[in-house]
């Protein structure tokens, strides 16, 4: 797989084998990831949760308990001021998903000041060497995941890599003891040295092809053409999208179950990669076409565990629903 990024005044466009996959417009501006200080308003113990000034209009949501049985924190007060990691950005009337349990990615590792956990990438077959270089790196002092890039990656390039994010958490501290106002800005997650970091392609393209840029304005479309003659129809609402496989043209020719199949496998690889281009984040429902043969089922959640591989945001494939639709959830960012 050959993979490029593309840079032009108002974006950057990622693509796998000339294929367009992801896009950033740079003129968005999005806070997801980026740390900040945060003052505590008003703890809510009922449902275990604090609002938190991060000097916006709407108060962050912050838990009172992280998802972590070795996380550091220790105890929330009402007007604390703490350094807390914007998970999500707020959407309609809800204010900003927070975190206490702050993460700074780099392209081997992820290194977590206020945890103690140490784990592997699930894409890694024989986890344990990597994850006892990740606690002789962690030496009991902060948390540690080893990304799936760190498989192929020398032991000096993983040790390096966590100096300089040590490094990077030794500045944020000091930042942490001059910093005043609620929503000032600890570290910044720029989205394109994020894909840069994520993908490990070293530089950018500079040059723009107009395939790309027709490709993007298709992507805004509700009906997605299929090379075998089906097409993807894609409908989101506020709860999840549904994206119904349809046979088309194809449904006139013969041996319909072999048809049936072979429309449903690139649906799969099409799925994946509108889920990507049009950054479809949530509960996702498809709806493929029914199919009898149980080895073809199997067929079609291998694909897409095969085609979401290549995503770099998370993504779990909980398999078939008993109305026969394929259930998938992606990390809203």
């Amino acid at each position: 797989m050959i993979r490029h990024i593309y840079r032009f005044p108002d974006g950057c466009a990622v693509t796998e084998d000339e294929r367009l996959v992801e896009y950033v417009d740079l003129r968005d501006e999005t806070h997801s990831g980026d740390i900040v200080l945060a003052k505590v308003d008003r703890m809510m113990p009922g449902i275990e949760c604090a609002f938190a000034d991060i000097g916006r209009k709407k108060d962050g949501f912050l838990p009172i308990r992280e998802n972590s049985q070795t996380f550091t924190g220790g105890v929330l007060h009402s007007g604390d001021r703490v350094p807390v990691q914007i998970r999500r950005e707020e959407t309609g009337s809800k204010g900003a998903y927070l975190s206490r349990d702050l993460t700074i990615p780099g392209r081997y590792i992820i290194l977590m000041p206020y945890n103690r956990y140490v784990g592997v990438s699930k894409r890694i077959t024989d986890s344990e060497p990597l994850r006892q270089l990740g606690t002789d790196i962690a030496a009991g002092e902060t948390g540690i995941v080893m990304r799936a890039a760190s498989e192929k990656a020398s032991e000096s390039e993983v040790r390096n890599e966590a100096a300089m994010l040590k490094t990077v958490w030794k500045s944020i501290q000091e930042r942490i003891q001059t910093a005043d106002a609620p929503g000032e800005i600890l570290y910044s997650c720029d989205p394109l040295s994020g894909i840069i970091r994520d993908y490990g392609i070293p530089e950018e393209v500079t040059v723009f092809p107009e395939r790309l840029r027709q490709e993007l304005q298709a992507s805004e479309n509700r009906k997605v053409p299929l090379k075998c003659g089906g097409n993807l129809i894609i409908d989101r609402c506020e709860a999840m999208t549904v994206i119904d496989v349809n046979t088309s043209s194809s449904s006139g020719q013969s041996r319909k179950e072999a048809t049936f199949a072979a429309v449903n496998r690139e649906a799969c690889i099409e799925a994946a990669i509108q889920v990507r281009l049009r950054n479809i984040s949530g509960i996702i429902l498809i709806d493929f076409i029914d199919m009898t043969d149980e080895n073809d089922r199997r067929m079609v959640l291998d694909t897409l565990y095969e085609a979401f591989s290549r995503d770099r945001r998370k993504t779990v494939i909980h398999g078939w629903t008993r109305l026969g639709l394929m259930e998938i959830t992606r990390k809203r960012i």
